[in-house]
């Protein structure tokens, strides 16, 4: 496979620079999750996708797995946001479902794969983080959009030169209706918001690893398909 900067390599010098305007919760969450994150991007799917080396088999299985957990997070999301404090999500920048949904249509050409046992597992997490522990909730949402916005970007390019290459059309789960910077000062912003006690705190920061380690079992999933 040929040899590509991870994301987290490339970003470096600039990853330093954005650190300085966190706040501090979102400092926290930056550096819990940075060796779950860097694990991530060592997984083969992650780096046959970074080299452009991946499988249209595979970026359509990946889109069709986030699609249920999206949907939930977007339809509880915003109310579990709301009684924590986080009034301000910009939930409706942020939204990726109908995206996700429009891109699964356009790649339905593409065989199907068996369901993923990670993506379920992941929905039933998530299913009961919402009705028992709010708070942890919201560390899925800042894995999952923190990741869109920032390393997502270069992913969407490959993904879409992979795409080109074989013919089908580009996918805009990646695509934001606002300037990725600009939104993802608002998401930062919406994090610090959050009204926790030291506890829920702590298992937020938690749940962060947690949430990475349920892509990690995703990514090993579709690190075995063709």
């Amino acid at each position: 496979m040929t040899a590509t900067p991870s994301i987290s390599d490339h970003a470096r010098p600039a990853d330093a620079v954005a650190r300085k305007g966190f706040g501090p919760r979102v400092r926290k969450l930056h550096g819990r999750i940075g060796a779950a994150h860097h694990k991530a991007e060592g997984m083969d799917f992650s780096r046959a996708l970074l080299a452009g080396e991946a499988t249209p088999v595979q970026l359509a299985a990946l889109l069709r797995a986030l699609v249920p957990a999206y949907e939930l997070i977007e339809e509880r999301g915003p109310e579990l946001a709301a009684a924590l404090g986080a009034e301000a999500m910009p939930w409706g920048d942020l939204a990726r479902t109908a995206a996700l949904r429009h891109d699964a249509a356009k790649l339905a050409a593409i065989e199907a794969t068996p369901p993923s046992p990670a993506a379920t597992a992941w929905l039933d997490h998530l299913r009961e983080l919402a009705q028992q522990a709010p708070h942890r909730f919201m560390a899925h949402v800042y894995v999952r959009y923190g990741g869109d916005l920032s390393g997502g970007q270069q992913l969407a390019e490959q993904a879409n030169a992979i795409l080109e290459r074989h013919g089908m059309p580009p996918v805009e789960f990646w695509h934001f209706p606002r300037p990725t910077a600009e939104l993802k000062h608002a998401f930062h912003d919406a994090f610090e918001q959050l009204d926790l006690s030291e506890p829920e705190e702590e298992e937020l920061l938690e749940e962060a690893v947690l949430a990475f380690h349920a892509t990690q079992k995703l990514l090993a999933e579709l690190g075995t398909l063709g």
